[in-house]
């Protein structure tokens, strides 16, 4: 176990890593691009190479959160909900408050099988972030555009 420790402390492994993944997220959203052709011919099968381009990608990142990292995430809910996971569809709410939370909630996906074809609702300004961004934008995750402060307001009062 001392030697796993030490392995994982070694900058040259977490820059392998690092590298492993910018070098496979660039040549999945190459290959995400090839398939553009696909969509006007038949979306399923789009939606479907994508589904799995996607879990390829976000496998790694619930890799490094779990096995490198050692983060546990534990999920509390009742038996009958947990009987559902991954046989319905469904809408979960995450109090976004701490960097990795994204994360957690990819595992929570990994866990029940629908890691590859989890959806979001994201800030437009992540559709420009490489790798996590475009991938999205492959997905077809729904991007919004924050109003000001004044739009809010007035919302507020509307």
């Amino acid at each position: 176990m001392a030697l796993l420790a030490y392995l994982k402390s070694l900058f040259i492994l977490q820059l392998l890593m690092g590298f492993v993944f910018v070098v496979s997220g660039l040549i999945i959203n190459f290959i995400q691009l090839c398939t553009c052709v696909l969509w006007p011919i038949n979306r399923q099968l789009y939606r479907r190479i994508n589904c799995r381009l996607a879990y390829s990608l976000w496998s790694q990142l619930v890799m490094l959160l779990e096995w490198w990292s050692g983060t546990d995430c534990t999920l509390y809910t009742d038996q009958a909900t947990v009987d559902k996971f991954g046989k319905e569809h469904v809408i979960v709410i995450l109090n976004h408050n701490y960097e990795i939370d994204f994360l957690c909630g990819w595992t929570m996906c990994e866990r029940y099988g629908v890691l590859g074809s989890s959806k979001v609702l994201a800030k437009h300004e992540l559709l420009k972030v490489p790798l996590i961004g475009w991938t999205w934008y492959f997905l077809e995750i729904v991007f919004c555009k924050r109003s000001g402060k004044k739009t809010e307001r007035q919302s507020l009062v509307d």
